[in-house]
């Protein structure tokens, strides 16, 4: 992705969290964790450090336990690459209190900057929708 195409993400996640009221966010390892945390820490933040692959799967577990919560989960392109069953199995369980969000750098970033399969045109929404989610976009511009 080139630079001047790339949204300010901290900038993106400020906004989204604005006016997040009780909701809980579960943010995956890296960049994402540094971002929620950057914008305001929050004692409604889960931050899982460590456990690559999982975050959508811990969003899912609060979802259900916590129905009346809205949930948002923020990760990264990397982690959700290696977490992509989970993406199944949110469709198969239809949460309607849970969104996510990958942001997508195309780097797995916390092992050396490698480039994700995502720089190569694998398309994580369009995997989300064929799961089975009934909505999944990719945002490029801020509106």
């Amino acid at each position: 992705m080139e630079e001047e195409n790339k949204l300010p993400r901290r900038a993106a996640i400020a906004q989204i969290l604005a006016e997040r009221q009780d909701t809980l966010v579960v943010t995956g390892l890296g960049s994402p964790t540094y971002d929620c945390a950057a914008v305001g820490d929050h004692p409604l933040n889960f931050y899982l450090w460590g456990a690559m692959g999982s975050a959508v799967t811990v969003g899912l577990g609060l979802a259900l336990a916590q129905p009346k919560r809205r949930v948002l989960v923020v990760t990264g392109d990397g982690e959700m690459l290696m977490g992509l069953g989970a993406l199944a199995t949110v469709a198969m369980k239809g949460p309607n209190n849970l969104s996510i969000l990958v942001i997508d750098n195309e780097h797995y970033g916390e092992t050396g900057m490698q480039q994700t399969h995502t720089s190569a045109g694998v398309d994580l929404a369009g995997i989300a929708l064929r799961c089975g989610f009934p909505q999944s976009v990719t945002v490029r511009q801020q509106a």
